[in-house]
């Protein structure tokens, strides 16, 4: 069962990927009725185009998509140079933003932070942005998706060890767990102190 931290406005923008978290979520809201629009971002590689084509056949025309019209410079991570694009993208629309963050995302993100010497988590909400699931771990997505017969596509570049944040979830967050089996519930309790700060 999914869990909201906090509530989207009315009329709502849904970032969505085509993977498990993003369409668990897409079936919450739309089995709840919401007003919101399911918004794609394309980042010109093979991975978005087999995304787009997934959306495009299991939403229809509900899907707003928008398309990458830069080229990475060399040096930049990809990673932060689609990230800015997307969002600014999403945020051209003047609503809210919903994402499918969930707690593992938050994490990986605490680990990589950590690792940096800034122990951070991802904020609820920032700027526009609302992530009303970051409780929730990503296997609940799945048991959602698979109760509810709810399609999803797996992406192929999240077992790409090349990427900083695959690296982490594929090798350090099972060694973490080692050392500390609760570090989920330590994180979540993070998030959910983050909410009355």
């Amino acid at each position: 069962m999914l869990k909201q931290i906090i509530k989207p406005t009315e009329n709502f923008i849904l970032a969505i990927s085509g993977g498990v978290d993003s369409m668990a979520i897409y079936d919450f809201y739309t089995t709840g009725k919401k007003n919101f629009t399911p918004v794609f971002f394309h980042h010109k590689t093979k991975t978005s185009e087999k995304a787009e084509q997934f959306l495009r056949k299991s939403i229809g025309d509900s899907l707003v998509v928008g398309y990458l019209e830069e080229e990475c410079p060399k040096g930049e991570s990809k990673e932060q140079f689609w990230r800015k694009h997307r969002y600014a993208f999403l945020r051209s629309f003047g609503k809210q933003i919903v994402t499918a963050h969930h707690l593992d995302d938050v994490v990986e993100t605490w680990i990589f932070s950590c690792l940096r010497g800034n122990p951070k988590t991802i904020p609820v909400q920032n700027q526009g942005v609302v992530r009303p699931f970051l409780t929730n771990r990503k296997s609940e997505f799945r048991k959602w998706c698979e109760n509810k017969k709810v399609p999803w596509i797996e992406d192929e570049s999240n077992s790409d060890d090349k990427y900083m944040r695959n690296f982490i979830r594929n090798n350090m967050v099972q060694d973490a767990l080692i050392v500390n089996p609760g570090l989920h519930k330590v994180i979540a309790k993070k998030v959910m102190e983050s909410l009355v700060e």
